[in-house]
Parts: C-alpha cells; sequence; structure tokens
C-alpha cells in the first residue's frame, strides 16, 4: 500500500487557489488511473485503486484531507496508522513557492520550508516521507506570500498547469515503484516548465493584490 496525498483546503472557494495544486493532482491522478468512487474516510476524501508499475501492480490509497492545510498531518497519519505504511510510502503533493511556475521536484525528508500542510505532516509522522513539489511561484516579498497562494492560478498558468498535472499522473508508476529520481525526470520532461520571469511574478502578485487577494 502506497499513501498518495494531495494537500488543499476543501470548499469551493478555494478550488482554484494555487494552495490547492495538491487536490487538482490527486483528481487528475484518479481520472487517469481509474480509481474507485469518492467516499469519506480519515477526515479526507479518498479514492482506492491499483497503478501497474515495472515491479507489478501498487495499491494506492488516494487522500484529500478535509482538515484544512494547516491540519493535513491529522489525516494522513490516521490512514498511515490504519495501513500501517511508513513514511517512505507516503508520497505527498502540495504547492512550493520556493519553485518557479511550473517547476517539479520530488524530496524526502527535511524541513517544511514555510509550507503549513508539510509543517502539520512533518509533526505526525516525522519528515521522512516524499514530498512531490509543484512549484508556483514566489510574489516576491514575504508580506505577499499568503495572498498569492490564496488566489487562484491566472489563466496564462494554464499554459504549464495542465501539462504538468497530466505529467504527474502519467508518470506515476515510477514514483510507486520507488524510483523518484526518475519520476522527476520524466515529469519534466512531458511537461518543461516556462522560463521564469520575476517581473512577470511581480504583475501577478500585484494583480493579486488588487484584486484583494
Amino acid at each position: 500500500m502506497i499513501i498518495i496525498a494531495g494537500l488543499g483546503n476543501p470548499g469551493a472557494k478555494y478550488q482554484g487557489n494555487r494552495h490547492n495544486i495538491g487536490f487538482m493532482a490527486a483528481d487528475e491522478i484518479a481520472s487517469r488511473w481509474s480509481f474507485g468512487p469518492e467516499r469519506a474516510k480519515f477526515q479526507s476524501v479518498i479514492r482506492e485503486g491499483e497503478v501497474q508499475t515495472a515491479n507489478g501492480a501498487v495499491r494506492v490509497l488516494l487522500m484529500k484531507p478535509q482538515t484544512f492545510m494547516n491540519e493535513s498531518g491529522r489525516a494522513v497519519a490516521e490512514a498511515a496508522r490504519f495501513y500501517k505504511v511508513q513514511p517512505s510510502e507516503v508520497i505527498v503533493f502540495h504547492d512550493e513557492i520556493d519553485l518557479a511556475p511550473g517547476r517539479f521536484r520530488m524530496k524526502t525528508g527535511g524541513g517544511a520550508a514555510g509550507q503549513n500542510g508539510v509543517r502539520s505532516l512533518i509533526s505526525q509522522l516525522g519528515p521522512d516521507f516524499r514530498r512531490a513539489r509543484m512549484g508556483v511561484g514566489h510574489p516576491g516579498e514575504p508580506q505577499l506570500v499568503h495572498g498569492h497562494v490564496l488566489s487562484d492560478f491566472h489563466k496564462a498558468d494554464r499554459t504549464w498547469l495542465e501539462p504538468m498535472l497530466n505529467a504527474v499522473a502519467d508518470a506515476l508508476p515510477f514514483a510507486l515503484a520507488g524510483d523518484d529520481d526518475r519520476y522527476q525526470a520524466e515529469v519534466m520532461r512531458l511537461a518543461p516548465a516556462p522560463k521564469f520571469s520575476p517581473r512577470q511574478a511581480a504583475q501577478n502578485a500585484a494583480r493579486d493584490a488588487d484584486r484583494g487577494e
């Protein structure tokens, strides 16, 4: 059993937020690999399925914690205890402001780097779970970060967002087989990140601020 947790906030008002890219990844994975129907368990919306890998079929529990981002660890830890899985068998998809938009990196262990959902998971599981870090860019100033992650993606972001979501789903068998380096490389091959423009990031942040986000 591998647990895949996509992080985000529940509710329609947050649906298109940058902070909800983990939920978006979970939905794309469920669609790509024909997971079972959604149901409520472990303080989450869950789906179950199997994914074929080079090492055979892997059983997967796909979770979208409904605890809100800052308490995501409680939900994931509940499922991990139930299935007796180790942190190395937990893969967490989340937004990463320290990566440019469209960049993707796999990482095991380390700190939270200001991501409150990851901080919650560390408090419940320890640091050694696997993180699928999906770049959403930094707005340029620390005081703008909150509004940045809790504002919706711009239409222009769709040019890299949709290919990234497709890629993390299509390449998933590599992650489930334990080859995170190959998974990262394949995602970036399938969905190359656009060239990062600090000027455009600043313009987007200013636009979000003008919109009160």
